[in-house]
């Protein structure tokens, strides 16, 4: 198979998008735009990416350099339109042999299979190959005009349209694959004689044409190409993801009787058998494992719920909460870095925060681990078998050991032995008849109050 390079624009401002954070950092499905594009051309087998960026956004720069190593990212200054973007990958792409793929940043709902399409072209002698659609509402893009062959033509910018031109229903949608050769001779001859002095990577269509080069068209569906210049693009394109998502899992045989009310990440893992009721939100990181069952109202991130095991309602799972086979989660408890073994319980009201529950413990209704001491975070260990009391505190580091007992009300400060009971209590005193004497004195001074 030819090799196969991409060159990732990004280097736009997005200044439609109204926001302090760079367009392509945007996300969807918990994902930035610019990841989402990144993962997708390495699905379609591009061994080389390179990200145009712009000196304006150091962090789109900090993310491909993460990602992909420094000499990923390729900086456009100024920036002179979309040929001159492209052109700032040449000295990269200076000893690569193979097709190069130009696709833009911010098109969040694009597939390796769509991407395919492209390198099929290719691989049939298309010297250039383009990414078409044909939209719901054209208006404002540009028409792809072919000739009785089929083969492009050119393409006509809405500005420049005609009433001809524009019953055209193909449209650009801005994506390009060519031999690295050809495609950076074509855009060294690419002019910027236009009204905004920018050199337009359309322009290739011309001086691929100029050598009886074959340009051809792929149509893809709308979704592929769809940007995300403003809020409410980057809304609709998250619309356009979830549905998919949930329709997927589905299909899958996983249970969601309203999956409309059900917010998925793109990594979300849901196995054939789990239960998701309604309002459910997944945050990144998340696996659910056969049988499970997450109730209604319930946030999950970066969390493992295994065979069987309850969640919610109303429950929160943050990063590193690992919940036993069979365990239950209850309502109104939050569980962040702790282990739950099988079959322990936390019903109720409580706070699991950095450390373990063991196989069959029982937690009870506010239960709190008092885990940070203002400087560092401090573990809570509750051996198997052992049952705490409603309304305790457990100040860590401590540990309580299997089968032990702790009498509700207490705040444990010191490790408790397996199979012990520990209580820590204030002596009760009772004082017979005061509530009486109480209400019958400040009785006598409300109704004075009033006479």
């Amino acid at each position: 198979m030819t090799a196969r390079a991409a060159v990732i624009m990004a280097a736009g401002q997005g200044t439609r998008m109204k926001s302090p954070i760079p367009k392509v950092l945007h996300k969807v499905g918990g994902r930035s735009l610019l990841d989402r594009v990144i993962d997708t051309v390495v699905a379609a087998g591009c061994d080389r990416i390179h990200v145009v960026v712009g000196n304006h956004s150091p962090e789109v720069r900090a993310l491909v350099v993460s990602r992909l190593g420094e000499s990923a990212a390729v900086l456009q200054d100024p920036p002179l339109g979309t040929g001159h973007a492209v052109l700032a990958a040449r000295d990269a792409l200076a000893d690569f042999a193979g097709d190069v793929l130009v696709v833009n940043g911010d098109c969040p709902l694009l597939t390796a299979q769509d991407l395919e399409h492209l390198f099929t072209l290719r691989a049939k002698g298309t010297a250039l190959a383009i990414m078409g659609f044909e939209p719901q509402d054209p208006l404002l893009y540009g028409r792809i005009l072919r000739g009785a062959d089929g083969h492009v033509m050119r393409i006509v910018e809405p500005s420049q349209s005609t009433d001809e031109v524009r019953s055209v229903k193909l449209c650009n949608g801005g994506m390009y694959v060519a031999d690295r050769a050809d495609l950076f001779r074509w855009l060294g001859r690419v002019k910027n004689d236009n009204p905004k002095g920018e050199y337009f990577i359309t322009d290739i269509i011309a001086e691929a044409t100029h050598d009886d080069a074959v340009v051809r068209a792929n149509i893809a569906p709308e979704s592929a190409v769809m940007g995300a210049d403003t809020q409410m693009q980057l809304s609709q394109a998250e619309a356009i993801f979830q549905r998919r998502r949930r329709e997927h899992f589905l299909a899958e045989g996983v249970a969601m009787p309203a999956p409309e009310t059900v917010h998925l990440s793109w990594d979300t893992r849901l196995a054939p058998g789990a239960t998701v009721e309604p309002y459910v939100v997944f945050g990144p990181g998340v696996t659910v494992e056969a049988g499970a069952v997450i109730r209604a109202f319930s946030h999950l991130e970066g969390a493992l719920v295994r065979a069987g095991a309850l969640v919610g309602p109303y429950a929160r799972l943050r990063p590193g909460a690992d919940i036993g086979e069979e365990a239950h989660i209850g309502n109104f408890v939050e569980v962040k870095k702790v282990t739950v073994g099988k079959g322990a319980k936390a019903n109720h009201l409580s706070y699991l925060g950095d450390g373990s529950v063991g196989a069959g413990a029982n937690i009870g209704a506010g239960t709190i681990f008092c885990n940070y001491d203002g400087f560092f975070k401090h573990d809570t260990h509750v051996g198997a078998g052992a049952f705490v009391g409603s309304n305790t505190a457990l100040v860590a580091p401590i540990s309580v050991g299997a089968g032990a007992y702790i009498g509700s009300g207490s705040v444990i400060t010191k490790d408790v032995a397996a199979d012990a009971l520990a209580l820590e209590r204030g002596t009760q005193v009772e004082k017979s008849g005061w509530a009486a004497r109480l209400r019958q004195v400040m009785g006598a001074k409300k109704a004075a109050a009033k006479s």
